[in-house]
């Protein structure tokens, strides 16, 4: 009888209700199959460039600008020197003749691929848009798209009158820059080579026949396509003053090109 009091006066534990799954004991250090113990686990490798920390996007952004920029205006350097002028031959090169392969090549590069030829054409057939020459075509752009094709169609036949007439003389069809120095000694050295040239030997400078002979020889054949009253010679004389006048104004283009790119590479600086 003792016995049974002595039991229930001690404490009762809170018991399950009916029905209801005991909780679990979980010890502090109790570890599951899958998770490594958080003592165990290593730290995380910054050496690695996918865990460094990435730059800055807007800094990024801003450097790819940068490098494109000087990308564009060196090949804009690179065109101004090279596509503008045409072939020619540096101050630092000497002078070789050329083979029948180069002189082809430096026929379709001066014909189709410099932009300065395209340049000359455009002005030539504003020129001839503001006198009314002919003045049978009419005016507005389809006039001066008939002009700037008979302009083409000039250029084109007095380039290769003056390439064919080059290869049969073998004249040097490039421009050489002057070895000299000075603006005026470099001017004049421009103003001459539009009216000589050297021969074979590399050395001893010739008149430009083949190229005011192509000059003169295009002018003319475009009377063939122009609408009457024409007159051939007159035409074929335009075509020499052209030559004359655009002729000069490109070799000292071409004189003073590496000068005109410091300059601009400078200004970037």
């Amino acid at each position: 009888m003792a016995q049974s009091q002595s039991q229930s006066s001690q404490p009762q534990q809170d018991q399950p209700s009916q029905g209801q799954t005991p909780p679990a004991e979980t010890p502090q250090n109790q570890t599951f199959p899958n998770q490594p113990a958080p003592e165990l686990q290593e730290p995380k490798d910054t050496s690695n460039p996918e865990t460094r920390k990435k730059p800055d996007l807007p800094l990024q952004a801003v450097e790819a600008t940068k490098k494109l920029g000087e990308v564009t205006l060196t090949k804009v350097v690179d065109w101004e020197s090279g596509w503008f002028t045409g072939p020619y031959v540096g101050k630092n090169r000497e002078i070789v003749a050329m083979t029948a392969q180069q002189r082809r090549r430096i026929y379709l590069e001066q014909t189709l691929a410099a932009p300065s030829d395209y340049f000359k054409r455009m002005i030539s057939a504003g020129f001839d848009q503001w006198r009314d020459s002919p003045s049978q075509w009419p005016e507005g752009w389809g006039g001066y798209g008939e002009r700037f094709a008979s302009r083409e169609g000039q250029f084109l036949a007095a380039n290769s009158l003056a390439a064919m007439g080059d290869a049969a003389l073998k004249y040097e069809p490039r421009y050489d820059q002057c070895k000299c120095s000075g603006f005026r000694a470099r001017t004049w050295h421009a103003i001459l080579r539009n009216f000589v040239t050297y021969n074979q030997s590399e050395r001893e400078l010739r008149p430009q026949w083949a190229l005011y002979g192509g000059a003169f020889g295009g002018g003319v054949i475009a009377t063939s396509w122009k609408p009457h009253p024409r007159n051939a010679l007159a035409n074929g004389g335009w075509g020499v003053l052209g030559q004359t006048v655009y002729g000069t104004m490109l070799n000292f283009f071409t004189e003073f090109a590496g000068d005109i790119n410091r300059k601009l590479e400078a200004r970037r600086k």
